[in-house]
């Protein structure tokens, strides 16, 4: 195991965070708010000093193969909350260290989730801060490094599979670290995009960019307690939802759009099956819950708005679901899990291993029904890699397993069943609302530190995928 550039990866990943501290900084001097400096500036000290001493001297050995990538994201990915919670903490916005590093793990990890009862009270540049967490972990820290260093692409391959999502990690181009170059130059974009025309349909500067960077990591945080159900705007709710779809589609295929191999995004079987949820899941629900709203229109237009909210784990709202049927609500709950494609900011299980997983199933019942006959899983017409259809296997399992033990330790606290069920499944696939008390209009506070702590490991599980988190608990001198 090499410890020293395990290091040496963290210390880069947390210069990075350090210098994004900035940013709020400057958000806080423009509204004016006197405290900004010590709010960010005591936690970019200890980012960049923990950074420096990581840093100092480059490792002679700079081998990095799988673990060494596994464990390096995940102790990343949780340093970075840990410090990212000071600021929460010292402003003043959530006091409680336990509440902060749940609103941050929630904010890097692009769930969503929340401990706050008032998020209008909060400080303009907390609450940039805590949108700004989503943009930073919609496409991962780490390749916001790989990006901007020019790295060995064997060592970088193996830092980008513990962080992207997927059943499977591969290169655009023959450097890893260009790769990243193209899939962030899309990713601003994008962002960019959304936030001129949020601000076209008449939200303001701030709000825009704060809506367009929990978009973008499709998180959810919002700067109002009723969501985006605040500006009560059609087009301000249909170019969110445009623009979630957007982010939840596998970055590649953008890639393959810029360079004209237009069959490779026409034909692609998740992208279809993406686009085929959201329309049936739509129009199911869009005449479930007619009868609550004034026309079928409204019905259409909350049903959309909250089936690609769900499916791509951002966690907006526009409507409480908690007003609607169970069957509506199993329906979304369905959705988590479904999730949205591999390769983009969304959570979930991810399209494509759902569609190996229900593949192999279907593949296993004919071979009972015909034992000699030949069948294997294919996407897109090609057959699926033995290994990528264990691997799928495998997670599930991990996943319904690691599920099970949360909502067993969460029992303890004064929440029915469906809703600890509820608050495991979005924690570990990062949507951010549950049923009950966390449906829409309710959020965790309820909770205590134990169960948000609990909850706060099934969001980093979900995020990272399970593999860093497992290995790094289990890793030991080799």
């Amino acid at each position: 195991m090499n410890y020293k550039m395990i290091t040496y990866i963290i210390g880069q990943i947390l210069r990075v965070v350090g210098l994004c501290m900035l940013l709020p900084v400057i958000v806080g001097a423009v509204y004016g708010e006197h405290h900004v400096l010590a709010t960010f500036g005591i936690p970019f000290f200890i980012t960049m000093f923990i950074s420096v001493v990581f840093t100092i001297k480059k490792p002679k050995n700079t081998a990095v193969f799988s673990m060494e990538g596994f464990i390096s994201v995940a102790a990343a990915w949780i340093t970075m909350s840990a410090i990212g919670a000071l600021p929460f903490v010292i402003s003043g916005d959530i006091p409680n260290y336990i509440d902060a590093l749940f609103e941050t793990v929630s904010g890097f990890t692009t769930t969503g989730s929340t401990i706050l009862n008032d998020v209008e009270s909060m400080s303009k540049s907390c609450m940039f801060w805590r949108a700004f967490t989503h943009w930073l972990g919609g496409m991962g820290v780490l390749m916001f490094v790989l990006a901007v260093m020019n790295s060995n692409d064997v060592r970088t391959m193996h830092m980008m599979r513990a962080e992207c999502a997927g059943p499977n990690v591969g290169r655009l181009v023959s450097k890893s670290s260009f790769s990243a170059r193209i899939l962030y130059g899309i990713y601003i974009i994008l962002t960019v995009s959304e936030a001129v025309i949020l601000m076209l349909f008449g939200m303001p500067f701030y709000d825009a960019i704060v809506h367009a960077c929990s978009s973008a990591g499709t998180g959810g945080f919002s700067m109002w307690n009723d969501s985006i159900a605040h500006y009560n705007s059609l087009g301000i709710e249909m170019t969110v939802a445009v623009f979630l779809i957007l982010f939840g589609i596998n970055f590649n295929l953008y890639y393959y759009m810029l360079i004209k191999k237009f069959s490779l995004v026409f034909k692609n079987e998740e992208l279809l099956t993406y686009f085929g949820i959201i329309a049936t899941v739509t129009t199911v629900i869009t005449f479930s819950v007619k009868d609550i709203y004034s026309s079928i229109g409204d019905s259409l237009r909350h049903s959309f708005f909250m089936v690609v909210s769900t499916i791509t784990s951002a966690g907006f709202a526009t409507t409480d679901t908690g007003q609607w049927s169970t069957f509506p609500q199993t329906l979304l709950l369905l959705l988590m899990f479904v999730g949205s494609c591999a390769g983009s900011t969304g959570g979930g299980m991810k399209v494509s291993r759902v569609l190996i997983i229900v593949k192999t199933g279907i593949r296993e019942l004919k071979y009972i029904v015909s034992p000699r006959a030949v069948a294997s899983v294919k996407i897109d017409g090609k057959p699926v890699e033995k290994d990528v259809i264990r691997g799928a296997s495998n997670y599930f399992i991990l996943f319904m397993l690691i599920l099970a033990i949360s909502v067993l330790l969460l029992s303890h606290d004064s929440y029915t069943i469906e809703e600890n069920i509820s608050a495991v499944v979005t924690c570990m696939n990062n949507i951010g609302f549950g049923v009950g008390r966390l449906s829409t209009s309710g959020n965790f506070s309820g909770f205590d530190s134990f169960s948000k702590i609990i909850l706060s490991f099934d969001m980093l599980i979900g995020r990272l995928e399970i593999y860093p988190l497992i290995l790094l608990l289990g890793v030991r001198k080799h």
